[in-house]
């Protein structure tokens, strides 16, 4: 009946943004009943998962990171972890097995949300940590053995927050292999990265290393 969404048309109004509807589609697959492709509900994943919640962590974590550590990848103070800190460990640590089960399990709706709740965690992490604030307290001239306990909070969140983003790169792959590839170029790191056996681990960004500048991986889409 012609009553369709059609990919060609679809590219071209919205160019560039063909992980949006791999995400919308995975995300409302209709693994064990019928399902509606609305275009209010496009707009809305869009906008409050895909841009406030996955994308806006990623842009903050760079964003902040060129802005309190030069752009650089800081390095990690155990000495100073709190709580907060290794809870985020837990999550990043922990969420690939759940996620591969459920992907083996052909569950890619349910693996997907888990992919956005991990981010959805990053933010919920960087919003206590508020290194933004912690910076204006830090001495610029921290006394004589190395950074200020203010300091090392802020590389601490950051260097994890980054490590986050790298997992989540892999993580999101399957789904939105565009998106991957892109936080890839920000990351300035080839696509051996990407490979599955990475995801979970700490050290997928070097300390010192050099990180390009921040690019947008989704826009709002308005009425």
């Amino acid at each position: 009946r012609n009553w369709a969404v059609w990919v060609h048309e679809y590219l071209e109004d919205f160019p560039g943004c063909e992980d949006v509807l791999r995400y919308v589609l995975c995300a409302n697959a209709p693994e064990t009943k019928d399902d509606d492709f609305t275009w209010k509900d496009f707009q809305d994943r869009n906008n409050n998962e895909l841009v406030a919640t996955f994308g806006n962590f990623v842009n903050r974590t760079w964003v902040l990171m060129h802005k309190l550590c030069g752009g650089k990848v800081p390095q990690l103070h155990e000495d100073v972890f709190d709580d907060d800190d290794k809870s985020i460990i837990r999550e990043i640590n922990g969420a690939k097995s759940g996620i591969e089960n459920l992907l083996e399990e052909y569950k890619f709706r349910e693996s997907l949300s888990e992919v956005i709740d991990l981010a959805r965690k990053g933010n919920q992490y960087m919003q206590k940590k508020e290194p933004w604030i912690v910076a204006k307290q830090a001495s610029p001239n921290p006394s004589e053995g190395g950074a200020s306990d203010a300091q090392k909070s802020i590389d601490n969140t950051m260097h994890l927050c980054l490590q986050l983003s790298a997992n989540l790169a892999i993580l999101i792959n399957p789904f939105l292999p565009n998106t991957a590839k892109t936080m890839l170029s920000m990351m300035k790191v080839v696509e051996k990265m990407l490979d599955w056996e990475n995801a979970g681990k700490l050290k997928l960004l070097s300390v010192g290393y050099s990180l390009r500048e921040p690019q947008l991986l989704f826009r709002k889409i308005e009425d």
